[in-house]
């Protein structure tokens, strides 16, 4: 066993042997010493790539779509795309929610129709809706007048008045809640708006008419809809990015300036990840990438995967140059010990985002694809990068060794813990070993019962106007998601064909006597307002009435080539398995009216649909997917090191971050999201950095007249500061995210954090005796076939 570690022991000589046998990473690592020939001409290049990068950052666009996650190859996202396209109205709504008990007295419905006025002269509106657009029963002849007078009634008439108002079948409900206390104005705005910078300035502005509209009233006003949501992921993303950035870097140099004390070595260890987010990010701007949810934790993730080795290449390189080498020498022996490594975790960090290929959202393989690109770049400009850095910054090697041979109490507090953790640990692997498996079992017992759950809320930022006032309309108008019905007609039918007409009043009169389903909208409601109105049920009144309704209220139920139209509902925005019952109802109760017209096509669509029924499979499939991985990666590490029982090593301490973050999830009812099974395969993939850097540094130190037990203890003290160390910093890195105004990605950054510790306890409390153990097991057994083979 180890000595006690004095304070000035190195565990590293002044004339060291490079590694012997077949590299782990089959010479990659050696990519590290090309540019340290010509450290004055790589930087010259990288000043060039910097640049090239800076122009690639400004091509990044933003995906701030809502249905980014469900976009997909599939039947029903091509048929959600299409009726998006043939009826795009709530792609462009904002919806207007007026709130008070006071709403309906005289004086402020007066403030509220001048809002409505304005609001028709914002710039960038092409239309709106609201309780002032409801008319009276036309009288016979002419066209009906409007529900609200140019001069408001006073007194008694003004109260019955408004018994009117709330008991007019064309807003109660839809655009006025029952009790009157609540108003919703559904303002449609131009494509080119919405897709465009101008959408900032148009929604300010309707912010601003809101503001003074109301002033004195009493009345709280919010803006929710697509646009508005879109407009504040747009400025959460952006926001996010600059947060990440700043934030991440200032922890990891923090940490690097606090252990190293002097600043070159934090240069070198904190340096070269910076650079590789500037590269990265670059790259992926010239790639054509869009910066959405996901993609906007690129940053902390780059961070995460670059900073670990570069940690741990400056650890090896400072040992050296305090054993005495110089600083030529030191940078290459660690690129040569510590490289293949470094090119092992950055390899497993790629499967863990080659595993998001198997996803069916487009969305989640783009962010795959990002992050294997990223990886790459990463790998490259650690292992170039901290050699050169350290080459060109370093400087009086030898003083500094002398300094730190005698003077480093904050690294050697780190290496006597392990030594600490390491002699315990080894002591009794087997008791170790069994409870480790007892603990993942039972953890991953608790694991397996997570359920999928999806909510739009949750990719939309939680701290502004959007979610409330969507709260709001779930709370007094059944909802503000909208769950279409499309009916396209066949051949030869036309929209006021009566065979047509009595399809869509049968579709509609299903969707509103669905349980879960309000609000419901069509051509029918307004061919049962003029039959109870104007007692007329002909098809001439009713297209001279459609012919009336301005174009873009039109376009919402009927298509511009009359052969399509869209039944639609609205539905509260609740977790995808309370709503997806109500989709499969309702798709079950059209069968009759499919049986009773043939030849229409009648499907249920719209984004709550397509949420409902693909998000539970998707998030499934992507956590089978986390289960290949488990192998996949066990496999990868075992081929690579040559090892049988490298392979075996390594599950136990890869799957107990996964299984205890998921109980964690579990403990807290979150289940399954997006965020955190994406968070848990990429944690995966980037926790195994440590076991790796500990599985090479035990192949190096299991030298012939070195016991086992001594291995393992030299390799945990050699290389567990380090492990410790980057696991700070990428905790640090990957929660910053807490301070995103998004669910999903708040979520994906503390989850993500925590499972990097639980790796970091992993490797120090289960690798080290499940090593230790399948050691020793593997020794035996090979003695006992030694001895047979010998007594034949």
């Amino acid at each position: 066993m180890l000595d006690k570690i004095s304070d000035n022991e190195v565990h590293v000589q002044k004339v060291e042997q490079p590694p012997t046998g077949p590299s782990i990473a089959f010479g990659l690592e050696r990519i590290g010493l090309i540019a340290v020939r010509a450290p004055i001409l790589s930087c010259i290049i990288l000043v060039a790539l910097i640049v090239a990068a800076i122009f690639g950052i400004h091509r990044i666009k933003i995906d701030d779509s809502l249905s980014q996650l469900f976009r997909s190859n599939s039947k029903d996202y091509q048929q959600y795309e299409a009726e998006t396209k043939r009826f795009p109205a709530t792609e462009f709504d904002v919806l207007v929610v007026v709130e008070g008990k006071t709403l309906l007295e005289r004086s402020n419905l007066e403030k509220l129709r001048d809002l409505v006025t304005d609001l028709q002269l914002v710039d960038g509106t092409r239309g709106l809706i609201s309780l002032f657009s409801a008319r009276q029963a036309p009288a016979p002849g002419k066209l009906p007048a409007a529900l609200f007078p140019t001069e408001l009634p006073q007194g008694a008439d003004y109260d019955k008045f408004i018994e009117t108002v709330k008991s007019n079948e064309i807003i109660r409900g839809k655009l006025l809640s029952e009790d009157g206390t609540l108003a919703l104005i559904v303002l449609s705005l131009e494509p080119e708006v919405v897709a465009s910078n101008k959408l900032s300035k148009t929604v300010g502005d309707i912010r601003k008419l809101m503001a003074d509209d109301l002033a004195g009233s009493g009345l709280k006003a919010e803006l929710s809809g697509v646009p508005v949501m879109q407009l504040e992921i747009r400025n959460a993303v952006e926001r996010d990015g600059l947060t990440y950035n700043i934030l991440g870097i200032l922890a990891g140099c923090l940490i690097a300036i606090i252990f190293f004390r002097k600043i070159s070595f934090m240069v070198v260890a904190a340096f070269p990840p910076m650079i590789a987010i500037l590269l990265a990010l670059g790259g992926l701007g010239w790639a054509n990438f869009n910066l959405n949810m996901f993609l906007n934790v690129m940053t902390p993730l780059i961070m995460v995967i670059s900073f670990s080795d570069s940690m741990q290449l400056t650890f090896a390189a400072r040992d050296r140059l305090i054993a005495g080498q110089d600083k030529y020498t030191a940078f290459k022996n660690a690129v040569l010990v510590v490289g293949p490594a470094c090119v092992l975790t950055h390899g497993t960090a790629g499967i863990s985002f080659i595993a998001l290929q198997f996803s069916d959202s487009d969305l989640i393989r783009k962010f795959g694809e990002a992050g294997l690109a990223a990886t790459i770049i990463a790998l490259i400009a650690v292992l170039s990068l901290v050699p050169v850095f350290g080459v060109l910054f370093v400087r009086n090697e030898k003083v500094f060794a002398t300094k730190f041979q005698s003077a480093d109490a904050g690294v050697q507090a780190l290496r006597n813990f392990c030594y600490w953790i390491a002699v315990r640990m080894v002591g009794r692997p087997g008791l170790f070993s069994l409870i480790a498996l007892i603990i993942v079992g039972g953890l991953a017992g608790v694991y397996a019962n997570l359920q999928p759950r999806y909510r739009l809320a949750d990719q939309v930022p939680d701290k502004q106007q959007a979610v409330a006032a969507s709260g709001r309309l779930d709370a007094k108008l059944t909802g503000a998601n909208p769950i279409d019905v499309l009916v396209e007609f066949p051949k030869g039918e036309s929209l006021y064909s009566p065979e047509t007409l009595q399809t869509i009043a049968d579709v509609h009169a299903t969707v509103e006597t669905q349980a879960g389903v309000g609000n419901v909208w069509s051509l029918e409601t307004l061919r049962r307002w003029l039959a109870e109105k104007a007692g007329s049920d002909d098809v001439a009144t009713l297209k001279e009435y459609v012919n009336l309704i301005p174009e873009h209220l039109v376009r919402r139920f009927i298509s511009a080539d009359q052969q399509a139209v869209v039944v639609s509902g609205r539905v509260p925005d609740l977790d995808s398995s309370q709503i997806l019952p109500v989709v499969e109802k309702l798709d079950t109760a059209l069968n009759v009216v499919r049986q009773k017209h043939p030849g229409y096509e009648i499907a249920v669509t719209g984004l709550s649909a397509i949420a409902a029924r693909n998000s539970a499979s998707m998030i499934e499939k992507l956590n089978r997917g986390l289960t290949i991985e488990f192998a996949l990666v066990a496999i990868f590490i075992g081929l690579a090191f040559r090892s049988v029982v490298v392979m075996f090593s390594c599950v136990l301490p890869g799957i107990f971050p996964v299984v205890l973050s998921g109980t964690v999830l579990w403990l807290l009812g979150e289940g399954l999201q997006f965020a955190s099974v994406v968070a848990l395969t990429v944690s995966f993939g980037l926790g195994l950095s440590a076991t790796i850097h500990f599985l090479n540094r035990l192949r190096l130190e299991s030298t012939p007249g070195i016991s086992p037990e001594l291995a393992v203890e030299r390799a945990t003290v050699l290389v567990g500061p380090a492990l410790i160390l980057t696991t700070v910093v990428l905790a640090c890195g990957l929660v910053v995210t807490v301070f995103s105004d998004l669910p999903s990605l708040r979520l994906f950054g503390w989850l993500s954090a925590f499972a990097m510790v639980a790796a970091l306890i992993a490797d120090l409390f289960i690798l080290r005796p499940t090593s230790m153990f399948l050691i020793n097991l593997s020794n035996r057994l090979r003695g006992t076939a030694a001895h047979t083979k010998a007594a034949e």
